[in-house]
C-alpha cells in the first residue's frame, strides 16, 4: 500500500491541513478522541465521530472501528478517521507512516516524543520545539508570521486572548453537561440563550452569527470554549475552512513535498 500520512486531531485546523493533502493527492488517516470538544464542527472532519460520515468543502470523513477498514474507505476516496489516542496504529507497519502530524492544537509539549518512531513529524502551534520534539513546527498565531515553518525552535506562544473582539468566545460557566439550544449558522438576538450547563444559561454576547458550538451531550469543564459568535451573519462562512486553517494546510504540504520523497497517487507512474 502506498504511504499514509497520519494527522492526530481534527478540529478546524487540522481539517484544513487535510483539505489540502488529500485534494493534493495523498493517503490520510486521522486520529481523534472518543468524545472531541470541537466548537467549530461544520468544517471539521471530527464530527464524524459522533455521526459516522461528514462532509466538509465536498470532502467525506468517515469513522472506522478498525485499521483493517482503512483500505475500503480510500477506495470510497474518504478520509478515515478513527478513535485511537495511544497510536496503537503503529503496530502493524510503522514505515507504511512515514509523517505525523499533530495538530491537536494543546498548546503543550508532546506526552510521547515520536522523532525516532516517524521520519518527518510537523508539530502544529506552540508547545513544539523543532529540533526535539519534531522536525518542523508550523505557526498559528494570526499575523505576519502565520503559516511560516520553523526548522528550529518554537512557535509564538499562546497568548490565552483571542483574535477580535474577546466577547465573540462562549465559555462554560460552571462544569457540566452542556445541552444546545441553538444550531451552527443561527442568527442570534443579543441575549438569546445558545444553550445550558445544568441550570446555568450560556447567552449570545451580541446579535450575530453562531460560527462554532460544542457537541450537545458532552461533558465540559469550566472555563472550557464551548462557542464562537461571529459579528458577520453571512451564514456560508460556517460552511468553509478558515484562511487560517488553510494557510497551516500549506505549509504542511510545503514541508512533506521538501523533507521526503512521497509523491502523491496521481502522480505515481502505473
Amino acid at each position: 500500500m502506498d504511504p499514509i500520512i497520519i494527522i492526530r486531531g481534527a478540529g478546524d485546523i487540522a481539517t484544513g491541513v487535510a483539505l489540502r493533502l488529500f485534494r493534493s493527492g495523498f493517503r490520510l488517516v486521522m486520529i481523534e478522541l472518543n468524545q472531541p470538544l470541537t466548537v467549530r464542527r461544520t468544517v471539521s472532519f471530527s464530527e464524524a465521530i459522533y455521526t459516522g460520515l461528514t462532509c466538509v468543502e465536498g470532502v467525506k470523513a468517515r469513522k472506522i472501528e478498525s485499521i483493517d477498514d482503512i483500505p475500503l474507505s480510500f477506495l470510497n476516496n474518504e478520509i478515515p478517521i478513527i478513535v485511537d489516542e495511544k497510536l496503537r496504529i503503529l503496530s502493524t507497519n510503522k514505515s507504511q507512516y512515514p509523517v505525523l502530524i499533530d495538530a491537536r492544537l494543546e498548546k503543550k509539549p508532546p506526552e510521547i516524543n515520536y522523532m525516532n518512531t516517524f521520519p518527518l513529524v510537523i508539530g502544529i502551534g506552540p508547545g513544539f520545539t523543532a529540533g526535539i520534539d519534531c522536525h518542523a513546527v508550523i505557526e498559528t498565531n494570526r499575523g505576519h508570521f502565520l503559516g511560516h515553518v520553523y526548522r528550529k525552535g518554537t512557535a509564538h506562544s499562546d497568548t490565552g486572548q483571542p483574535v477580535g473582539d474577546p466577547t465573540r468566545i462562549l465559555r462554560a460557566p460552571v462544569s457540566g453537561t452542556i445541552v444546545t439550544k441553538a444550531e451552527i449558522g443561527d442568527l442570534l438576538d443579543s441575549g438569546q440563550v445558545v444553550a445550558t450547563i445544568d441550570d446555568q444559561y450560556i447567552l449570545a454576547p451580541f446579535s450575530g452569527l453562531l460560527r462554532g458550538l460544542i457537541h450537545s451531550g458532552v461533558r465540559v469543564h469550566k472555563g472550557l470554549k464551548i462557542g464562537d459568535v461571529d459579528h458577520s451573519t453571512n451564514s456560508e462562512l460556517c460552511q468553509f475552512a478558515s484562511d487560517k486553517a488553510m494557510a497551516i494546510g500549506g505549509s504542511v504540504l510545503e514541508v512533506i513535498l521538501s523533507d521526503t520523497n512521497i509523491l502523491p497517487i496521481q502522480y505515481k507512474s502505473s
